[in-house]
């Protein structure tokens, strides 16, 4: 089942990762309006162009120092404004929920977790695995433990925890949409035998209930034409912030924000919503394939 709704937080509201974008963008666009170079702002904040370009795109954390530096180069002086943008600056600099998790989380992923918590629309194409956001606990057990019980480690339980807590963005006030492909083989792949995909496959019939998740089933004369991969689209409330493409490989994975970098996957995303079966026909091959156990 579902987990209760959560209680609203701070990070419903944007947490710091979209806080630094935000603040880099903004930064970004005051520095453009006075004439000056990546390379001539680094320099005022005692770093260089590169130090720059990941502060403008929100890669790393902000030293108010060097944003009060920046505003004075920039031409701000409304004590108003200033005060606003060093305030971002503070929030951003704030660790999220999942700090307690650091050292499980590869540095690759952390900013997927800051990136999703924030996000107002995820869509998600899975091939192999109920797409993370969905998945009971036991499921992702099985998953993690790669259905191995004496794999089940303390740290197994808490990428598990990790993964639940992911979860509550989808039961908070003011929830993302989450639009999520399927391939069909998912549904009848035993993860954990029996027992453990009749409850997650009645969990998803649940998600699908709500009205801000939506899931299609990719059937399998259908598959393998839209995208060759799993993947993740991310769009954000925010007029500043670019829609994001998250790609996962073994040893690592790809963030795309560039519009010619996430122009192919928009394009799968439609495909897919055509491709695939409606919600109302994916419900009933969910509820199919949970017959068949």
């Amino acid at each position: 089942m579902p987990p209760q709704p959560a209680r609203e937080t701070e990070s419903a509201q944007g947490g710091p990762t979209v806080r630094r974008m935000v603040l880099g963008a903004q930064l970004r666009r005051l520095r453009e309006a006075a004439g000056i170079t990546r390379a001539q702002a680094g320099y005022a904040i005692r770093g260089s162009e590169s130090k720059m370009s990941r502060l403008e795109l929100g890669r790393v954390g902000f030293k108010k120092r060097d944003v009060a530096d920046l505003l004075t180069m920039y031409g701000v002086h409304d004590e108003r404004e200033r005060a606003q943008l060093l305030a971002m600056a503070e929030e951003a600099n704030k660790p999220g929920w999942w700090y307690r998790y650091n050292d499980l989380l590869p540095s690759w992923f952390t900013d997927y977790v800051g990136l999703e918590e924030s996000a107002s629309r995820i869509q998600t194409l899975e091939l192999q695995f109920v797409p993370g956001l969905l998945q009971t606990e036991e499921y992702a057990r099985e998953v993690a433990s790669h259905g191995r019980k004496e794999w089940v480690t303390e740290e197994v339980e808490r990428r598990i925890a990790l993964r639940m807590q992911r979860q509550r963005i989808l039961t908070r006030p003011n929830p993302p949409k989450l639009w999520a492909f399927l391939d069909e083989s998912v549904l009848h792949r035993p993860i954990g035998g029996p027992a453990v995909m009749k409850r997650q496959l009645e969990a998803l019939l649940e998600w699908t209930r709500m009205p801000h998740v939506t899931l299609q089933v990719l059937p399998y004369e259908r598959g393998g034409h839209a995208a060759e991969g799993a993947f993740a689209l991310l769009r954000f409330a925010e007029a500043e912030l670019p829609d994001v493409v998250y790609i996962e490989h073994l040893n690592g994975a790809l963030y795309l924000d560039k519009p010619e970098e996430r122009e192919p996957y928009s394009r799968a995303i439609d495909r897919l919503a055509v491709d695939s079966e409606t919600p109302a026909q994916s419900r009933a091959m969910i509820e199919k394939a949970l017959a068949a156990l």
